[in-house]
């Protein structure tokens, strides 16, 4: 259990005030993965002296997990194999080096085989698909030797053969694989308005048990649907969403996302402070606690 359950993400605009070693208001930081997987140089030794002082979690956004090359085509099932073993052997190198928490990823494929477009596409809610993806995570659980944590990504479109909704298709994964899930609230909320489901019925049908995480974040209204951007505050109706589901979380990690028009570290700060108030209303042991970082 974390002393304080709400933090925030590392990003190198707010590095120069955190090697200031600052009192913050936040508890824990969380990296992405990619960002230092490769790296032995500055930003690898800003991790290292954030993790001196804080918990950390990574959270990766190439692993690709939903890529299913056709069995068919051997090269390309060769390659990502090689691709997949490669990713692994290096996640699992900063794993042992930074000691996280916690590692998570996204439902979601990124590419093809051999290459990645960085984009997080959404994955067909079949039962062909929930296989290899339970086969993907039992190697990925193996590799890390900890149990793995999976993102709900949010979505602007969706598969006509999909034969699962997506809560019922995570919770089959989770059931499957041993797996748990990061809960992206914000995403929950734009993939719901973006293909009209209720988004509490989403949240409701997924069990406490399953969820090692939530993430909070901002989005922009793009008119015709909502785009995932990380680039404001956390609208009122996604806090809103939070409040719901929080009461039932309370020692579930809970972390701000800001990725774009990164603001001051304060504002960060802010935002993690309303959302330690929430759990605080729903659960008094989770008071925001000032982390001394000297």
């Amino acid at each position: 259990m974390l002393d304080n359950q709400v933090g925030v993400g590392l990003r190198p605009t707010h590095y120069p005030h955190l090697l200031e070693k600052p009192r913050t208001g936040v508890g824990w930081f969380e990296a992405i993965s990619e960002n230092y997987m490769d790296s032995e140089g500055r930003p690898l030794e800003v991790l290292q002296a954030i993790r001196s002082d804080y918990p950390v979690a990574l959270h990766g956004v190439s692993l690709s997990i939903g890529l299913r090359p056709d069995p068919k085509d051997t090269g390309g099932l060769e390659a990502h194999r090689r691709q997949r073993s490669r990713y692994l052997h290096n996640l699992k190198t900063l794993v042992d080096r930074i000691e996280p928490f916690l590692v998570s990823d996204h439902l979601c494929w990124t590419g093809v085989p051999g290459g990645n477009i960085h984009d997080l596409l959404p994955v067909p809610f079949t039962g062909e698909s929930l296989e290899w993806i339970v086969e993907q995570l039992d190697l990925v659980q193996a590799t890390l030797g900890r149990t793995f944590v999976l993102e709900n990504a949010s979505s602007y479109l969706t598969y006509a053969t999909s034969t699962y909704t997506e809560w019922d298709f995570l919770v089959e994964v989770v059931r499957r694989s041993g797996c748990r899930l990061l809960l992206d609230v914000n995403n929950v909320y734009v993939s719901a308005r973006n293909h009209g489901f209720d988004a509490r019925t989403y949240l409701d049908a997924i069990p406490s048990e399953a969820v090692a995480q939530i993430h909070l974040a901002g989005h922009t209204d793009c008119g015709t649907h909502l785009f995932d951007t990380h680039s404001t505050r956390v609208c009122d109706e996604v806090w809103d969403l939070f409040d719901y589901v929080i009461r039932r979380l309370p020692e579930v990690p809970v972390l701000i996302e800001w990725d774009d028009d990164i603001p001051p570290f304060a504002v960060l700060e802010e935002e993690a402070a309303k959302a330690a108030a929430i759990c605080y209303r729903h659960h008094g042991e989770s008071a925001p606690l000032a982390a001394s970082a000297g």
